[in-house]
């Protein structure tokens, strides 16, 4: 695709006032889903050097369901959900664990670093980056989060690098835990101070009506997705991503988004046009009164 000079100026001329609003700001980013296919993953790398070369401190968070249903498929095993969360007994936690931070984190990295030396893969077990606890038998080995440690991830931010976090965190024995990505990624957003928290899916966004896409909702409250849920309207793994982008707004995040991670250049059209896309979380005025 080809653009006459004045196209591309045009397109940079609505992009700056964006650029030095959110330059030197944190944006979070949940990468996951069917998002983080090959076909995908070389643009959204480019997405995130992009916004680091324009003074934006991105941090990267990403999930691996796909991946860790695809491996526990070759070998023999049935993944198991509850309320979008998956089931994680003693095996399935060697798989996770094997595949998010050995498989999944190592090829953002790379993929990142085609463009410069600027990323860096994390564990959420690495300088008690995440500690958590298994509180709910159901799930198994699936991790509550209790604090995050951001040290690590400010002091690579300092240093003008790209955090990758893969989201296995540990309890206070030390024993490894699953946690759910989008979960991660809301908290995380939340103690960094982030501007923005960005959730990448495979759907447009929130929809009214699940089955009718024209119902997309573009702009929400917090306390709006809380009656969302409560209504039984949110149903798998958006019920995660729900809870995340209102603990974000409600701990100090300007707004969330939930995007189709497959649409290129989606972190480009939500944080660089006048449109924006998918779905706009932000703090209601009580969740604003209250966050300092």
């Amino acid at each position: 695709m080809s653009f006459k000079a004045e196209d591309t100026a045009a397109v940079l001329t609505q992009a700056l006032p964006y650029i030095q609003r959110f330059s030197g700001s944190t944006v979070v980013v949940k990468y996951g889903g069917s998002a983080m296919d090959s076909d995908h993953l070389a643009g959204f790398a480019a997405d995130i050097v992009l916004m680091q070369s324009v003074g934006i401190r991105p941090v990267v968070v990403h999930g691996g369901g796909p991946q860790i249903g695809e491996m526990m498929e070759r070998l023999g095993l049935e993944p198991r959900f509850v309320d979008g969360l998956r089931v994680t007994d003693a095996e399935t936690l060697d798989i996770a664990r094997m595949v998010l931070v050995g498989r999944v984190n190592r090829d953002i990295v790379s993929a990142i670093n085609v463009h410069g030396p600027l990323a860096v893969g994390v564990s959420g077990e690495d300088a008690g980056l995440i500690q958590a606890r298994a509180e709910n038998p159901e799930l198994g080995y699936v991790g509550t989060v209790d604090t995050v440690n951001t040290a690590i991830i400010d002091r690579l931010l300092d240093e003008s690098l790209i955090p990758v976090v893969s989201t296995i965190g540990a309890d206070a024995t030390g024993q490894a835990l699953n946690i759910n990505a989008d979960t991660v990624a809301g908290i995380l957003a939340g103690a960094l101070g982030a501007a923005k928290a960005v959730f990448l899916t495979d759907v447009e966004g929130l929809y009214a009506d699940p089955g009718d896409p024209s119902t997309l909702i573009s702009v929400t409250t917090a306390s709006d997705l809380d009656a969302m849920i409560a209504a039984g309207d949110l149903a798998g793994g958006m019920i995660p991503k729900a809870t995340a982008a209102i603990h974000a707004v409600r701990h100090g995040v300007a707004s969330a988004h939930m995007v189709n991670g497959t649409t290129p250049h989606v972190l480009l059209l939500e944080l660089f046009t006048d449109s924006g896309v998918g779905t706009m979380v932000y703090p209601d005025s009580a969740d604003q009164e209250a966050t300092p």
